[in-house]
């Protein structure tokens, strides 16, 4: 069982940066691939970024490559999701996400645990 609690979203405007936080509980993090994902009202859950549980192997979404980066700290128990040139359609509530495999996915239904989720609004 994996708790995940986001923290560092907020208010920004356009093209400045943020980092959000993921804490995971549990000692087995480091098992886990870990993800962003967010969602816009209106709108479904959509892939953003995904790393494996080394953190070597990244992946990202076509729409936030070149300007997010994701990264972990598996001593720490923590993901990251640093976001650069922000836009205000990236305006959504960001939600970590953790995979029972060892490999990253993009797909919302290979995830089993879910934080609560940040909300980050870019101004323009």
């Amino acid at each position: 069982q994996v708790q995940l609690v986001e923290s560092g979203g907020g208010l920004v405007p356009a093209g400045g940066s943020l980092r959000v936080s993921c804490v995971a509980s549990g000692r087995t993090f480091s098992s886990y691939a870990m993800g962003w994902f967010r969602q816009a009202p209106g709108k479904e859950r959509e892939f953003v970024a995904a790393i494996s549980w080394t953190g070597i192997r990244t992946s990202y979404a076509d729409s936030v490559k070149g300007r997010f980066t994701i990264s972990r700290d598996n001593a720490k128990n923590t993901v990251y999701l640093q976001m650069n040139s922000l836009k205000p359609e990236d305006t959504a509530r960001y939600y970590c996400a953790a995979r029972s495999t060892r490999a990253s996915s993009s797909d919302v239904n290979d995830f089993d645990y879910w934080g609560q989720g940040t909300q980050v609004t870019v101004s323009s």
